[in-house]
């Protein structure tokens, strides 16, 4: 398909980092967007477990970064999946859309770097080719060169419209680009939110791999800016797309990074708001259910029971009674009941030696994109 040049923008040499941010206009939103991130952050702080929290959020994020990417997978699909394959495992996926893997791997991705990070390894040029490895390991990335930096220039294109929105920097200045943008990383004094937004940016303006390039972003985890790294912004950039790619480019045409600065903290604002909101309902959801199922189940492993079906919202019932740290007997019983009860839905009835596959509708409903 020939596509359109007449509108491409190009990317910005010799013009990374910004110089010239006026903080006036930048405190207001950056101090509101501290201020949401600090909320949501406490919320899981203060949880018991909260991976009961993320967990569900770290799902909705998966499947809405991956559709930025023109990946188009389901809540549903990505859970079933879970439901059939360990963490690690990535074998026997004839049988499953190609989207979906490229979703599944987009999240181990994500661990994988977050486990590093944890073990105190820097984010680096090498972790990021790690990263991207893994990314595309399977399914339509893997002859993309996964985890090599780009040989060949590449575009960012409105295929509907047939146009090249945007040219990334070049193949041989891609190298100086990136030394560029991870002294940045190390050495500005700018706050962390804003640095954050800066290196978004940058990252994507270098585009460094030849696909998958706009899913990796811990830097807010890696400033400190939160205790975990379980912030998830896509959301908020694929409901303002257009607006995303517009400010985007005017950083590369008109050196404007201040109306990106601006947009970026309030995309942060607005996404720990809905966050929160999020968390909120299935915090309020979980303890709403707390009461429900020591009545209904009557028993000490009720929470078990409950803290399972939140964070394993689709499973086998075979997974529940050997993962769940409740007895075989008594796990066996809770589902019967929690059937009887409907707040569990048979997704797929037991086969010969595959066991039923549950859903736990409650939280499905609540966080469905």
């Amino acid at each position: 398909m020939e596509l359109d040049l007449e509108h491409a923008v190009n990317y910005h040499y010799d013009k990374f980092p910004p110089t010239d941010l006026n903080y006036e206009q930048l405190v207001r939103p950056l101090v509101q967007a501290t201020d949401a991130v600090a909320r949501y952050d406490q919320m899981l702080k203060n949880m018991h477990n909260s991976e009961i929290l993320l967990a569900p959020l770290r799902n909705q994020d998966a499947v809405i970064s991956s559709r930025m990417e023109g990946t188009i997978s389901t809540m549903d699909e990505i859970l079933k999946y879970e439901a059939d394959h360990p963490v690690d495992e990535t074998k026997n996926v004839a049988n499953v859309r190609s989207e979906v893997i490229e979703t599944i791997l987009y999240q181990r991705a994500l661990k994988t770097a977050q486990k590093a990070m944890e073990e105190g390894y820097p984010l680096s040029q090498s972790m990021i080719k790690g990263i991207h490895q893994r990314l595309l390991s399977i399914g339509r990335g893997a002859s993309k060169s996964p985890g090599k930096f780009k040989s060949e220039q590449n575009y960012l294109a409105d295929k509907s419209k047939k146009s090249i929105l945007f040219i990334p920097i070049s193949p041989e200045k891609l190298q100086e680009g990136l030394d560029n943008l991870f002294s940045y990383m190390e050495h500005s004094t700018h706050p962390d939110l804003i640095k954050t937004g800066v290196t978004h940016l940058e990252f994507e303006a270098l585009h460094p791999f030849s696909d998958g390039n706009g899913r990796i972003t811990l830097m807010l985890w890696a400033s400190q800016t939160i205790s975990e790294p379980h912030f998830y912004i896509s959301g908020y950039l694929e409901d303002n797309k257009d607006l995303y790619i517009d400010t985007m480019r005017n950083v590369s045409e008109h050196g404007d990074w201040q109306s990106w600065c601006i947009f970026f903290l309030k995309a942060v604002e607005q996404q720990a708001i809905r966050n929160l909101a999020i968390a909120e309902n299935i915090r309020n959801l979980y303890e709403e259910m707390k009461i429900i199922f020591s009545k209904s189940l009557s028993s000490k492993w009720s929470v078990n029971a409950l803290d399972f079906v939140f964070t394993n919202p689709v499973f086998r019932n075979s997974t529940f009674t050997t993962k769940s740290g409740i007895p075989k007997a008594s796990a066996a019983r809770f589902t019967r009941v929690l059937l009887e009860k409907n707040l569990l839905v048979t997704l797929e009835d037991s086969s010969g030696r595959r066991p039923a596959m549950y859903a736990f509708e409650p939280l499905m409903e609540l966080v469905r994109v």
